[in-house]
């Protein structure tokens, strides 16, 4: 049997006062080879090390090791090894939300006053207002297009030849699929770097890396997670350079996600591949039926043969997986009616979020595209009749049957909810 290591023993315990061994006693003891299946919690702030020497070349980066958790936590360690496998990348950096992660992400590009942004028209509402509220004060200026009309989105870049082109992999809340790998091409060729917001496909649907984009950024709350109790974000580099400067970059801005959150967002992860085909699947079957809804005008889902992108998403997403997210615009509906149908629903959640193992409703004018204009909301297509449906894991037949029951009160101008 292996003897445990010896650990710094406490001095004298029988001199020390209460207080000094309720602090230090248990903090002590014997250390053994074994270890924990599962990941732990390091919440600690602090790490000490076998010398003051040792400690000096962890906090110079000179020897690996931990010292204080903004500069890293094996807790984020072992998140960030597994985002990094599972994306195909040299590296990846843990961030308090995925509006961090991308904030951070600008900035590891080098982006300064008198750059430019080329992105993607149809991103998330909030992504929109960083660009306005942060960058543009900043000297930084960003242009929209279609991505997903490569012929005047690359006329686009090659005339504005951009800092950086972003784009959302499957978008928020179109439900687009670009053209990637020929975005990339153009953007690499006018010397661009491409930062591509996964969250919508997770790295179970796609792996934009392989794709050649410089940065992939996830919003770890959704998909990754699960479960709706962590809210993180996350980047994956391309290269070793990039992710060294990044960490920097998260050393000094200091939105690095808490040990349990990083802990919590590490088991979503493990049943990743389970959650997801199931709820691709559930969403397919739902799109179908909704389509046919009388009282829905136009239902947007990448799996179906209507879909614009019906065919680069086949191409690009794996195993006829085509996301988890429907939307759809009900016939003739506003503000009014759109409430009245979301305060209708009996199972399903009125939540402001996607990628859970709950189903959730959501209406993108009040929460994700707040931030917009209305003309600014119906110029990208989200009219005021437009719901988003993120689909959860129950049974789908449960779903569609609580969708259709509120449609139905609607349709009728009368609540439903008890």
């Amino acid at each position: 049997m292996a003897s445990p290591k010896a650990s710094r023993p406490l001095p004298h315990p029988e001199r020390l006062g209460f207080s000094s061994i309720a602090v230090h006693a248990g903090e002590r003891l014997p250390e053994f080879d074994t270890k924990p299946v599962t990941t732990p919690i390091y919440s600690s702030v602090a790490f000490e090390a076998p010398s003051t020497e040792r400690l000096d070349a962890v906090l110079g980066a000179t020897e690996p090791g931990y010292c204080y958790t903004r500069y890293g936590n094996p807790t984020l360690a072992a998140l960030e090894e597994t985002i990094t496998k599972l994306e195909h990348g040299a590296g990846a950096i843990a961030f308090s939300s995925g509006m961090a992660a991308i904030h951070a992400t600008l900035l590891t590009t080098g982006l300064k006053s008198g750059d430019r942004v080329v992105s993607s028209q149809d991103i998330y509402g909030a992504t929109h207002a960083l660009f306005r509220d942060v960058l543009t004060p900043l000297g930084v200026e960003t242009r929209y297009g279609a991505a997903t009309d490569f012929a005047r989105f690359e006329e686009l870049v090659r005339t504005t030849r951009p800092r950086i082109v972003y784009v959302e992999a499957i978008s928020n809340p179109l439900l687009r699929v670009v053209d990637m790998p020929a975005i990339v091409a153009v953007a690499h060729e006018v010397g661009a770097q491409t930062i591509v917001d996964s969250t919508f496909a997770s790295p179970r649907l796609l792996t934009p890396l392989d794709f050649g984009t410089d940065f992939v950024v996830h919003s770890t709350t959704k998909y990754l997670n699960g479960h709706g109790d962590a809210t993180g974000g996350i980047v994956v580099c391309a290269s070793s350079d990039s992710v060294a400067t990044l960490r920097q970059l998260s050393k000094l801005l200091g939105a690095i996600l808490g040990p349990f959150e990083a802990y919590l967002t590490l088991r979503g992860v493990k049943t990743l591949a389970l959650r997801m085909p199931r709820q691709c699947e559930s969403a397919r079957q739902i799109a179908g039926r909704l389509q046919k809804h009388p009282a829905i005008e136009r239902v947007h889902y990448p799996g179906l043969p209507s879909h614009p992108d019906h065919a680069i998403a086949g191409k690009l997403l794996r195993d006829g997986l085509a996301g988890a997210v429907v939307s759809f615009a009900l016939r003739g509906a506003g503000r009014t009616e759109v409430f009245r149908f979301m305060d209708a629903l009996q199972l399903c959640c009125t939540g402001t979020t996607v990628g859970d193992i709950y189903s959730q409703v959501l209406y993108p004018a009040m929460s994700s595209h707040r931030a917009l204009t209305p003309e600014e909301r119906h110029r990208l297509g989200i009219g005021d009749g437009f719901v988003r449906l993120s689909v959860g894991i129950e049974e789908p037949a449960d779903i569609l049957a609580d969708v259709e029951q509120a449609l139905g009160a609607f349709a009728a101008g009368t609540q439903g909810r008890p």
